[in-house]
């Protein structure tokens, strides 16, 4: 378990909270539509990613892999980001932010659960209240950009219309209508247009259109050299 200082943008105020996260979720293949998420799985296959063995699933990553830096270190150029909502419990409450699984895509291609290990996942250090949400949850868009080649373009974007309601991913992956408390879960994302690529800078963000509000953030991406 290690603390993660966020802010709680609650409309009328915004309060510092350190959350305790003691571990993280990564669900994948969540999408309500299944002809939209077979696109997705016919888009990593295409990298020589291999079919998900359930759909959806709930990947398991370090704790520690959690991280709101403005940029990251990883090993050669293989890797790439991904915008999905996040949910975090606390004290039997649910905040909900945003974040990038940011992934391996070569070591994806033998093992899914050691290529979400690889790389941080990055998570913007403000969250809303799951209850401020709910009556338009469906509305809510997320959209990511990626700089590549020293141009900013728009990668990912869709509404959380086209991914499984809040209740159903937390019954399917815990069991109960309840996300455990120091709990973090991404809760899947969108084909990239354009295909899957690596970026020099990854941006993201949640927007909120009935309460005319958006979680950003962004992260650098350092490139290690892989010598042997």
């Amino acid at each position: 378990m290690f603390d993660l200082a966020f802010m709680i943008d609650a409309q009328d105020a915004i309060t510092p909270l350190t959350l305790a996260v003691d571990q993280v979720v990564i669900a994948g293949w969540t999408g309500r539509d299944p002809v939209a998420r077979d696109k997705h799985i016919v888009e990593l296959e295409a990298v020589g990613i291999a079919r998900p063995a359930s759909t959806p699933i709930y990947y398991r990553v370090s704790a520690r892999r959690l991280t709101t830096a403005d940029s990251i270190e990883v090993c050669g150029g293989d890797s790439s980001g991904e915008v999905e909502f996040v949910l975090i419990g606390w004290q039997g409450r649910i905040f909900v932010g945003v974040g990038s699984d940011h992934t391996d895509r070569k070591v994806e291609a033998y093992s899914v659960t050691v290529s979400k290990q690889m790389c941080d996942k990055v998570v913007a250090p403000t969250l809303w209240e799951l209850d401020e949400l709910a009556d338009h949850w469906d509305q809510m868009i997320l959209r990511s950009f990626a700089w590549i080649g020293g141009e900013r373009v728009l990668y990912q974007e869709g509404g959380l219309d086209a991914m499984l309601p809040v209740p159903e991913l937390i019954e399917r992956g815990f069991g109960g209508k309840r996300l455990p408390d120091g709990c973090a879960m991404f809760g899947g994302t969108f084909a990239a247009r354009g295909g899957i690529r690596p970026a020099d800078r990854f941006e993201f963000e949640l927007e909120d259109p009935v309460l005319k509000r958006i979680i950003r953030h962004a992260y650098d991406v350092i490139t290690l050299p892989v010598l042997g």
